[in-house]
């Protein structure tokens, strides 16, 4: 915000006061002067109030369409960059391609685990030859971890396949666009990247809401999306240019309910969801039916989006319906609540979660009171430990990375795959659905049903102490 600043008023008259016939002329003059200082001074301020204004607007002016999406001519992070991937982005944005090369791999020592300023670099190594250009649109500007998670995937894909020599000899680049997790801005966002008809498809969105909203516009522009994330059993079928590596909340839905009815003998639970958000939704729906099929019951449903919800109302009223289990199917913007709901029960009753669960936060804040907690995720590092991708990542962000990572990686090598074989958009489409399609992926060889669909398992992971997160708390798989 600009600073407020002080305007002094006032005057220094030079004239002679020892005459008394003087002294009225002179008052006059004086309130005369000091009015139009005061008035001036006004004028002052409320232009300064009015810069201050337009400059505040300006701070607070959500990013254009062209701002939210590059290959590598600007920063689509917020926040402080160093000097040298600055002075990398200026370069390529001027074309300065070894510069822009020389800089951004001066910052990648510095700072290993950026994905974007691999894809940024590898961009750059292509310059203006010929390409084949992917899109990922994911929510910077609202989940930044979640989108670093599923552009580290992305980066690896293109990273490998480019080292290789590219598909059929021409490299791949990719543009990063930033869509809020907002279901306009992301419809606005796939019709702008159907304009540029050299990008043949797009991993994403995040949110199953996103997807909804996106998807029919990727559609209309022939230009197929894969989403690593978005779970909702509305997405199965929705659209023929939408697809999936992460398997549907009908499977995560029916092992969590398998684990509570047949391992820890449990018959009546309570579950938690929020009513304003698809994934949410379809998770909770489906826990209830696999619940009800297997001879259980789920005695209350709670929404964490009601604004008189309280998490202590809710578990004493739980409680009094006889519930022994609590299923959390928090989305992202409602997990706070779902964490209250694990501080309140404080081990007492068993606890389930979607793979939204499925973050450092839970760790941190639920602490303690989360051990013993079981998340229904789509993988999990330790249970593919010897994969030449789990090598190879850590090798690239020297760190173990999430299922958000290793399903991105997957969509960048089913799209990589696809263009292989026609690299056209409906080209693209119509090599995913084809009955011989596949590709190698971090969770097993991908492939898509009809639908969509990607036919995949689902893992259990359990909340114990441990220091592979940091958080002394981690997630390890169920035996």
């Amino acid at each position: 915000m600009p600073q407020k600043k002080c305007i002094k008023t006032g005057s220094s008259p030079n004239q002679q006061l020892d005459l008394p016939h003087k002294l009225t002329d002179y008052s006059i003059m004086s309130q005369k002067n000091e009015t139009a200082v005061l008035v001036l001074a006004l004028l002052i301020t409320l232009a300064l109030v009015g810069v201050g204004f337009w400059f505040i607007q300006d701070l607070w002016k959500k990013p254009s369409l062209q701002d939210r999406i590059s290959v590598g001519e600007k920063n689509i992070f917020a926040g402080v960059i160093s000097q040298k991937k600055q002075a990398g982005l200026q370069a390529f944005a001027s074309k300065n391609f070894p510069v822009a090369i020389a800089n951004l791999e001066a910052a990648l020592q510095g700072k290993p685990n950026d994905p974007e300023g691999l894809i940024f670099l590898n961009n750059a190594r292509i310059g203006e030859q010929k390409s084949y250009t992917i899109a990922v649109s994911v929510p910077i500007g609202t989940d930044p971890n979640g989108s670093l998670e599923i552009l580290r995937g992305v980066a690896q894909a293109q990273n490998e396949i480019n080292q290789a020599g590219g598909v059929n000899g021409v490299p791949v680049k990719v543009a990063i666009a930033n869509d809020d997790n907002n279901p306009a801005i992301a419809r606005q966002i796939a019709t702008e990247l159907t304009k540029n008809p050299e990008i043949l498809g797009v991993i994403g969105p995040y949110a199953s809401d996103v997807s909804l909203a996106a998807a029919k516009a990727y559609e209309s522009g022939q230009i197929v999306a894969i989403s690593p994330i978005s779970t909702s059993v509305k997405l199965s079928g929705f659209s023929r240019y939408f697809f999936r590596t992460v398997p549907s909340d009908y499977v995560a839905a029916r092992s969590l309910a398998d684990y509570m009815l047949t391992k820890l003998q449990i018959k009546n639970a309570a579950v938690f969801f929020n009513s304003q958000s698809s994934y949410s939704q379809s998770l909770k729906s489906e826990f209830v039916t696999a619940v009800s099929l297997g001879g259980g019951e789920v005695s209350s449903e709670f929404d964490l989006s009601a604004p008189d919800f309280s998490a202590a109302a809710s578990f004493k009223q739980a409680k009094e319906r006889g519930a022994k289990l609590l299923m959390l199917a928090p989305n992202t913007a409602s997990l706070d609540k779902a964490l209250q709901v694990v501080q309140v029960n404080s081990k007492q009753l068993s606890l389930l979660g979607g793979d939204d669960v499925y973050t450092p936060k839970t760790l941190e804040v639920g602490a303690a009171s989360a051990v013993g907690m079981v998340v229904a995720v789509p993988w999990h590092i330790k249970g593919v430990a010897n994969s030449n991708f789990v090598r190879q990542s850590k090798q690239l962000w020297n760190a173990d990375v999430n299922w958000r990572t290793a399903l991105s990686y997957d969509a960048a090598q089913a799209l990589i795959a696809a263009i292989k074989r026609n690299p056209n958009r409906v080209g693209v489409q119509q090599a995913l659905i084809a009955s011989d399609f596949s590709a190698p992926g971090a969770s097993g060889i991908v492939r898509f049903l009809p639908s969509g669909e990607r036919n995949s398992t689902i893992q259990l992971v359990k909340i114990v102490r441990g220091d592979r997160s940091r958080t002394g708390y981690d997630f390890e798989p169920v035996q």
